[in-house]
């Protein structure tokens, strides 16, 4: 399992966009697929919605890699 830091200069990113950004995805389709799956954890939680917002501080499991959302500048 690997770690990847993704800074994100507003107050919160779409849980979506996130696993996108991070290339843990290859498009929005795929994200959609993985999240309504419930392979997606946020924080530890399955989280079914794609929209749904996660900001600094929290962290996002899938697929054998955990996103930790920080602060950009």
């Amino acid at each position: 399992m690997s770690t990847l830091e993704i800074p994100i200069r507003d107050e919160s990113i779409r849980l979506g966009q996130l696993l996108k950004l991070a290339g843990v995805v290859d498009d929005g389709a795929m994200a959609r697929a993985v999240i309504e799956n419930g392979e997606v954890r946020v924080d530890g939680d399955v989280v079914a919605r794609r929209g749904s917002q996660v900001r600094p501080g929290q962290s996002v499991e899938y697929a054998g890699e955990t996103i930790l959302v920080v602060t950009g500048t």
